[in-house]
């Protein structure tokens, strides 16, 4: 038996990595990471607390001036916390590019999901079934508030307290 030749288990298949990554490469490129690495290591150079509420969009070039400049997508919530680390952002990308590549970063804010997945819905909630308080708590609350006079406070503070006592039940 010859020990010189190697025994394949591929079978004449590639991994999928060598067949994607000229695909990637030229897609990162595109937008202005000519290294992949911030991207797939975002969460070891950002660190875990900026990784959490932001990812980088893209690095872009300007006319004068020296450095990029790194745009992070964030959402409105999230960015006044971001504005304040810009710094620090700043410090540890380049500390993974090994010198000051980026001067900059740009903050920009959106929802994380399209238009057609986050609308917001204006109207009322939809009512959930049997929400209807007990007639014990019902009756603790209309006690809790009989001596009030005015017949119309008395019963929106009685539907109030039902509904209140209704969720603290387990």
């Amino acid at each position: 038996m010859d020990k010189s030749r190697r025994n394949t288990t591929t079978y004449g298949f590639k991994p999928a990595t060598g067949l994607l990554q000229g695909r990637i490469r030229a897609a990162s490129e595109a937008r202005g990471f000519a290294q992949t690495r911030l991207l797939t290591h975002w969460s070891e150079i950002a660190g875990a607390e900026i990784a959490r509420i932001a990812t980088p969009v893209k690095i872009g070039y300007p006319r004068q001036g020296v450095g990029a400049v790194l745009t992070v997508l964030t959402t409105g919530a999230q960015a006044p916390m971001l504005e304040m680390q810009k710094e620090r952002l700043c410090e540890r990308v380049n500390a993974c590019y090994g010198y000051r590549a980026i001067s900059q970063v740009r903050i920009t804010q959106t929802a994380p999901t399209g238009f057609a997945e986050g609308q917001a819905r204006f109207g009322p909630a939809p009512k959930t079934a049997g929400t209807r308080p007990d007639p014990d708590t019902v009756r603790a609350a209309e006690g809790a508030v009989a001596g009030i006079r005015n017949d119309g406070l008395r019963l929106a503070l009685a539907s109030l307290g039902a509904n209140v006592l209704a969720k603290r039940k387990p």
